[in-house]
């Protein structure tokens, strides 16, 4: 068996995004890299709905969510922070680093906030400086309405409304600048499909007046450095060139499919593999599930840990665990990324073969089949849909 790779980063990537990245070594202040390092700055606006500028940053996607904490705060300023798991508790543990004042919005794990809820929040708080959320938990494979969230945001307060993205841009849909959100960013080794280590930003001139007024300490890390040397086609630091030339790569296969074409995949495969879920007689965990990732019940009987091992060593597909309070009680499998409906039908058979060493009951072939038939009723509805 091949090995097969279902995590919710970092997720499978094109061969022709391998072979564009094993090019010879460029030099990153190059005419040429320069002209490379444009064109992908000018695809990554595209990529986020936006006309702002799009920052690159050497670093995951939570350096990029750090970035944002120091360069759009000040000393002690309040900051909300929607957290529904792991990530969302990441923009708390961050803005604590920074000394800043964090009003924690616990959410159950598995759930999302009504926008209504995050109106009489900000309310309560009439000096907070800004909102941060996640748009697609990658913890629990919730998605949360970010568009109606931002717009109770801004119509209760004047805090900016910042959005980690990371899991859910180029995956699901997202408009930044028709929503208003004020800065988002995202992480290569998702629905950019590379390799880790890039993280994006990207502020509106909401955010860059904040940005102007930071008084928190940075330096690899600072926006300004970073917009003044992207106007002049570069980076303020060494960038990491590979990466950046797997992402031109990438971006260019994105929209030679076309963005919103991609959506619908991602749709299509996460109802597909939801049926196959259920066929097998296993719960989702997340009651408004995101696209971009699966979040899959153990049942009790059921070693999880165990379980996600098995698929990984006899059946060479590697699935995530859950994390912290959920470890050993959910799987995560991974749609977005350099993926296709047979992949989720492989995903489907494997974890049959897998619940079946674990006396699971259920019909052999029952998950593959709802998988296919699903997959197909998808695309059907859609096409009616369309006229």
């Amino acid at each position: 068996m091949r090995p097969r790779l279902f995590t919710p980063g970092p997720t499978q990537i094109s061969e022709r995004v391998i072979m564009a990245m094993s090019q010879p070594m460029q030099h990153h202040r190059s005419p040429e890299f320069k002209e490379l390092f444009v064109e992908a700055s000018d695809l990554l606006r595209r990529f986020f709905k936006t006309e702002d500028d799009v920052l690159t940053l050497t670093a995951s996607g939570s350096g990029a969510m750090e970035a944002c904490i120091v360069n759009l705060l000040k000393k002690g300023e309040k900051v909300i922070t929607l957290e529904g798991g792991k990530f969302g508790q990441r923009w708390g543990d961050i803005s604590r680093a920074y000394g800043l004042e964090v009003v924690p919005v616990e959410i159950e794990w598995g759930e999302a906030i009504e926008p209504e809820r995050v109106a009489e929040i900000v309310r309560a708080h009439p000096d907070v400086a800004a909102v941060c959320m996640t748009h697609s938990e990658t913890s629990t494979g919730v998605a949360f309405d970010v568009r109606d969230i931002t717009a109770q945001v801004h119509r209760n307060s004047n805090a900016i409304v910042i959005v980690d993205g990371i899991t859910s841009i180029g995956v699901l849909p997202f408009y930044k600048d028709e929503w208003e959100i004020d800065v988002c960013v995202s992480g290569s080794q998702k629905g950019v499909m590379i390799p880790p280590g890039l993280g994006f930003a990207a502020l509106n001139e909401r955010a860059w007046q904040r940005a102007e007024q930071s008084d928190l300490p940075k330096f690899y890390f600072d926006f300004l450095k970073a917009r003044k040397a992207l106007r002049n086609g570069t980076t303020p630091w060494t960038p990491a060139t590979t990466l950046l030339i797997g992402l031109h790569e990438s971006l260019k296969m994105i929209f030679e499919k076309g963005l919103e074409n991609l959506w619908h995949k991602y749709a299509r495969l996460a109802h597909a593999t939801h049926a196959g879920v259920r066929a097998a007689g296993l719960e989702l965990f997340a009651r408004q599930p995101s696209n971009a990732l699966t979040a899959v019940k153990i049942p009790e009987q059921i070693d999880g840990a165990a379980f996600v091992k098995k698929l990984r060593e006899e059946y060479q597909v590697t699935v995530a665990g859950g994390q912290e309070k959920l470890k050993g009680k959910i799987f995560r499998v991974a749609h977005m990324g350099y993926y296709d409906h047979l992949d989720m039908v492989a995903f489907a058979s494997a974890m049959e073969l897998a619940l079946r060493d674990f006396d699971w009951p259920f019909d052999p072939g029952t998950a593959v089949r709802a998988v296919q038939v699903a997959y197909m009723d998808f695309q059907n509805q859609h096409n009616e849909q369309q006229g």
